[in-house]
């Protein structure tokens, strides 16, 4: 069992920037692969970055040059550092783990950021 807890959402305007945590605890070791997804009303989740375990990161076209994914695995957390964020951005954000060689899948219970325009 991984238990994941987001924080760092909020109200910002167009144009500035805020920084989402996602604490890990649990069975961390097993943890693989951690993404940020987000969901607007009534859109359908959608992948916005993800990090391995070694590192590597993607990133949705619409979030490219603005958000950065990273991980620190001492602190079991992965950050999602968005800048020049736009109202477009408003979504509810959830952290995902994806457990080692497994496709179990582990959710938090996401967080608000808005973005006025």
């Amino acid at each position: 069992q991984v238990q994941l807890v987001e924080s760092g959402g909020g109200l910002v305007q167009a144009g500035g920037s805020l920084r989402l945590s996602c604490a890990a605890s649990g069975s961390i070791s097993r943890i693989g692969n951690m993404g940020w997804y987000r969901q607007a009303p009534g859109m359908q989740r959608e992948l916005v970055a993800s990090i391995t375990s070694g590192g590597s990161t993607y990133y949705a076209d619409s979030v490219k040059g603005r958000f950065t994914i990273s991980r620190d695995n001492a602190k079991n957390t992965v950050y999602l550092q968005m800048n020049s964020l736009k109202p477009e951005d408003t979504a509810v954000y959830y952290c995902k783990a994806t457990m080692w060689g497994t496709f179990l899948n582990y959710w938090g219970q996401g967080t608000q950021v808005t973005v006025s325009s």
